[in-house]
């Protein structure tokens, strides 16, 4: 089987394992921000087939999400689709490079650096609208809750990732969806 058809079955795959996580795995942190595991899932598939299939999946489960468990509807799709995009695409880049535990780490970590620098931005313009907060008062929230809060999910999900790539490489690998490396 030829490479772009692995990656496209392990894309459906990681899809369904990353809505899993976000749909079953939602733990409130701080106020009304809660923490799902689906990062960890888009991250991993980032790493395995590259930055294009990160977005895809990270597009296609924040709109699945949306559809079913979201509460924050279009707004917060967007800001999911950007959270994880900025996580998972950048470690992808990164890991690309240097296709080594090191180069994961730097990844992941590069990764954590980038969606908590994206992410206060556009908490600040995004949050007020589908919160009903005067941008004043989110703007209050953005060192005390938002950036802790982003901070914690992007370690969880970059020591995640790092935990479990390699069990799930190996279960692609049995499948017959990635190949042995040379």
């Amino acid at each position: 089987m030829n490479r772009k058809i692995k990656c496209l079955a392990s894309a459906g795959m990681l899809c369904a394992l990353a809505y899993g996580a976000a749909a079953a795995g939602r733990i409130p942190l701080v106020l009304f921000l809660k923490y799902d595991p689906k990062d960890v899932v888009i991250a991993a598939g980032g790493l395995i087939c590259g930055p294009v299939t990160a977005c895809s999946v990270a597009l296609a489960v924040s709109l699945a999400e949306m559809c079913t468990v979201s509460e924050t509807g279009v707004l917060g799709c967007l800001m999911n689709v950007v959270s994880s995009c900025s996580f998972a695409c950048t470690a992808a880049l990164v890991y690309r490079r240097k296709r080594t535990l090191s180069g994961a780490v730097r990844g992941l970590l590069c990764g954590w650096l980038c969606m908590v620098s994206v992410m206060l931005p556009w908490n600040y313009l995004i949050t007020p609208i589908y919160m009903g907060y005067p941008r004043e008062a989110v703007a209050e929230l953005l060192i005390p809750v938002f950036l802790p809060f982003n901070l914690i999910k992007g370690g969880l999900n970059a020591a995640m990732t790092l935990l479990l790539y390699r069990p799930l490489m190996t279960a692609l690998r049995r499948g017959g969806l990635v190949e042995e490396p040379e």
